[in-house]
């Protein structure tokens, strides 16, 4: 039975906290104002970027409340990756094997990771390949993908300078690049040290709530006119 999950795990009975989850957003409610909202700004840092065969070997996350980021609540935990083979990408994020090697499987931060998460909105720069990898976790531990809705700050970030470019010229310069990196030099944000999850996640966050700011102020207000704005919100 084990051998038949493994080949087709999409027959598994979905887990208790998957339900759960799910549960949560059955009637998700997208008009009310963005202050009601959890958000919860994450990072993941990879082995690689191949779809099919590299893992999650870190995740990093934030809380931000009534429009706030909540430093006290943060979450940060290496995994322990199937393959332990060192790779370049271990080197890039400053993870040693013996930090992965000692630290916790998949299976067991997801369940973590989800509980920290409850009723929070996702948000990540180019979130879509972070939902990737941990909805492909997901489905392998939990029988399934996460219900959360999902913001990516690089689509926020294109639909304002857009905005302000079509305002200001008439045009936008398709040169300028959507690097956290970059939009954060750009916008005089904080600073974080990159290529870690939770340093990551946090740029993110101060990097979401200068949009969120910017276009609060252009009379976005609810969740329903953020999507309406840039089509940047989604479900997954």
């Amino acid at each position: 039975m084990q051998l038949l999950y493994e080949l087709f795990p999409w027959i598994r009975e979905s887990h208790p906290a998957l339900l759960k989850n799910k549960a949560i957003f059955r009637d998700f409610d997208q008009s009310r104002p963005l202050a009601d909202y959890i958000f919860v700004v994450f990072d993941t840092e990879l082995t690689g970027l191949n779809k099919r065969r590299d893992e999650i070997i870190s995740i990093g996350a934030v809380k931000i409340l009534n429009l706030h980021i909540e430093l006290s609540q943060s979450f940060h935990q290496y995994i322990r990756p199937r393959n332990m083979d060192p790779n370049q990408a271990t080197f890039v994020h400053r993870i040693t094997p013996e930090q992965l090697r000692n630290a916790p499987p998949i299976e067991k931060v997801l369940h973590e990771f989800l509980e920290f998460c409850g009723p929070g909105l996702l948000v990540g720069h180019y979130v879509g390949i972070d939902m990737h990898f941990l909805n492909r976790a997901a489905k392998k531990v939990l029988g399934g993908t996460l219900s959360n809705p999902c913001i990516d700050t690089m689509r926020m970030a294109r639909a304002y300078q857009e905005a302000l470019c079509a305002h200001d010229y008439g045009y936008c310069d398709q040169s300028i690049s959507y690097s956290l990196d970059a939009l954060s030099e750009k916008f005089d944000l904080p600073r974080f040290k990159s290529h870690d999850a939770l340093e990551d996640a946090l740029q993110t966050a101060y990097l979401f709530m200068f949009l969120l700011k910017k276009m609060k102020s252009g009379g976005i207000k609810t969740l329903r006119d953020l999507y309406k704005a840039g089509r940047i919100w989604r479900m997954l």
